[in-house]
Order: C-alpha cells, then sequence, then structure tokens
C-alpha cells in the first residue's frame, strides 16, 4: 500500500509543479503584453512640446463672424466664433492702434473665402472637425511655414 501512495504523490506533485509554472508563465505574458498595450497607447497621446501660441479672435469681439453661405441666393446664414492659434513670430512688429494687423487681415480674409466656399453638408456638427481642419490647411496655406497650430470654433448657429 506504502508503494502505491508514493506514485500517486509524485505524480500529483508533479501536475501541482507544472499548474504554478504555468500560472506564472501565463501572468508573465499577461503582464508583457499589457505593458506594451498601454506603452503604445501612451505614445499616440504624447503632446509635442511647443511653445504657446498667439490666439487671434476673428470677426466682431462679441459676434464673432456672421456670413452669407449655400450662395447669393440661399437665405442661409453661419455665425460663428472662430479662434485662431498661431505660432508665434519673434519678427512680427507690435500690433499698433485699433487697426488689424496684415496678417490679421490675411487670416480673416481667408477664413472667409472658405467658409463662404463650403456646401451646406459641411457645417453638419459631425463634420465639424474637418471644417477646422479645412481651414487650418488653408491658413497655412496662406500664411506659409505651419504657423497656424489650431483652430478652435467657440460658437456656430447656423440659419
Amino acid at each position: 500500500m506504502d508503494k502505491e501512495e508514493k506514485p500517486k504523490k509524485k505524480s500529483m506533485m508533479v501536475v501541482i509543479i507544472l499548474i504554478v509554472v504555468g500560472l506564472i508563465l501565463a501572468g508573465g505574458i499577461s503582464y508583457l503584453i499589457a505593458s506594451r498595450v498601454v506603452t503604445d497607447k501612451t505614445d499616440e497621446k504624447k503632446i509635442t512640446q511647443r511653445e504657446p501660441g498667439k490666439f487671434i479672435k476673428l470677426g466682431d469681439a462679441k459676434e464673432g463672424l456672421i456670413l452669407n453661405i449655400g450662395g447669393v441666393n440661399s437665405g442661409r446664414y453661419l455665425k460663428i466664433g472662430l479662434i485662431v492659434e498661431l505660432k508665434p513670430d519673434k519678427n512680427a512688429a507690435p500690433k499698433e492702434g485699433k487697426l488689424p494687423s496684415a496678417e490679421e487681415i490675411r487670416i480673416l480674409d481667408t477664413a472667409v473665402n472658405v467658409l463662404r466656399s463650403q456646401k451646406i453638408e459641411a457645417f453638419d456638427p459631425a463634420r465639424q472637425d474637418q471644417l477646422k481642419e479645412v481651414l487650418k490647411n488653408e491658413l497655412n496655406k496662406t500664411l506659409g511655414d505651419e504657423r497656424v497650430y489650431e483652430i478652435y470654433i467657440t460658437n456656430f448657429v447656423l440659419q
């Protein structure tokens, strides 16, 4: 009877050891996979370090821009508050007086042209990010040197 218990105990110990080793391996592999996934996600969300931008509000200080969109006979109006964040220009002369700078006039002209040239469907709330991207690309073409960091829409009314 003693001889039968020894092989059972040995085989039982081998099974237990294999289970423990398997669990340790599974835990280690899971940890490695989880840490890689978390590292990949944080790499994607890294914000590039840049100097603070210069903010320019387009249009009237209270109203923003009010535009006739969709053609002359459409009767559709857009009231939009836009703020453009620009890369600071170290060579720019300080602003004097109440008149906007030449840069601000070019930005306003480009923004108005882009907004007026868009079809009504482009102003759908689901496409707001696309509209901001189009504005950013056109402003960068106008200003050159990838000057526009970001476009912010502060209010949006389509009538």
